[in-house]
């Protein structure tokens, strides 16, 4: 048995914490690391790997994969979606979506765009660089630097885009335009996944809209430098989202997992689809909801 005083463990978080902000303090992320080649990463962000759930992920196809063409003119084709949607949520919380109305051009200039703003040089990003989340748009590595066990390799820009739209001029000039157009787009998909959710649900298509859940917008623009030594770290570790509902747009690399049944699924991306991710706030409104329901036919 190995026994750590209070001082060792003290002294090991202090240089913890002296390496997080020497990290934090340069302004210039992950991608500063790799800019300036460094060959082993820091201990910062080195992962405990061992896991409670099985890491196969040769599963890949068994992730449903939602078709929303014609759910407007064909009555029985949208039944058809909605009873996927609701199989999909039940035994997921997870999906995707094709045929869903945003161009593939589009999904593609979002991609470029979020990579153009983190490929600028440090000087010009480091204006952006910040832990203040009152800031209309910021740009920094790992929300939770000094809270999560160990950091992720990934950078984040991040705004919020609804339900008020921040100034244009507010916005990075590289990214600036396709940020404001797919977020409105995003922002119109939104809108009918949460009519095909309240369907699901044995509501009124427009049950989640009219308490609100379709308001708001945060947009979050990771990226993901190539890492020296991949083994030691993730580029996100698991997770659970807060959110109402997340939409996921990832390039054709891949490498996004879901945990279903106590086993990691890989979610190969399709080319144009959008990966729909079903949120803690609405899985627990969902949950009410099926109470209140269930509470009104009893009383009746």
């Amino acid at each position: 048995m190995v026994i750590t005083s209070s001082d060792e463990v003290q002294e090991s978080n202090h240089d913890k914490r002296s390496e997080l902000k020497a990290f934090d303090d340069t302004g210039t992320g992950v991608k500063g690391l790799v800019d300036n080649g460094i060959a082993k990463i820091p201990k910062i962000f080195i992962h405990d790997r061992r896991s409670g759930v099985s890491s196969d992920a040769d599963h890949s196809s068994d992730v449903p994969v939602i078709d929303l063409e014609g759910i407007d003119k064909n009555r029985s084709q949208r039944a058809k979606v909605v009873e996927g949607v609701r199989d999909a949520c039940t035994k997921w919380g997870f999906f995707q979506v094709v045929n869903h109305g945003i161009p593939e051009s589009v999904l593609e200039e979002m991609i470029s765009g979020v990579a153009r703003f983190h490929e600028q040089d440090s000087e010009v990003k480091r204006e952006w660089y910040s832990r203040d989340y009152t800031r209309k748009v910021l740009y920094n590595s790992n929300f939770d630097l000094f809270q999560a066990p160990a950091a992720n390799w990934r950078d984040t820009l991040s705004c919020v885009m609804a339900p008020r739209q921040p100034n244009p001029q507010d916005l990075p000039h590289v990214c600036r335009d396709i940020m404001i157009d797919y977020s409105n787009k995003v922002m119109v998909l939104a809108q009918r996944l949460f009519e095909l959710l309240s369907e699901a649900l044995g509501l009124d298509p427009n049950y989640l809209k009219d308490i609100q859940c379709a308001e708001g917008l945060f947009f979050l623009g990771h990226y993901y430098p190539e890492c020296p030594e991949p083994d030691l770290t993730f580029g996100t570790s698991s997770h659970s989202d807060s959110s109402f509902l997340t939409v996921l747009l990832q390039d054709q690399i891949g490498g996004l997992q879901v945990l279903h049944d106590n086993q990691w699924f890989d979610v190969n991306p399709i080319p144009g689809a959008l990966v729909i991710n079903l949120g803690d706030m609405l899985q627990v409104s969902s949950v009410q909801i099926h109470t209140s329901l269930a509470c009104q036919v009893m009383i009746k």
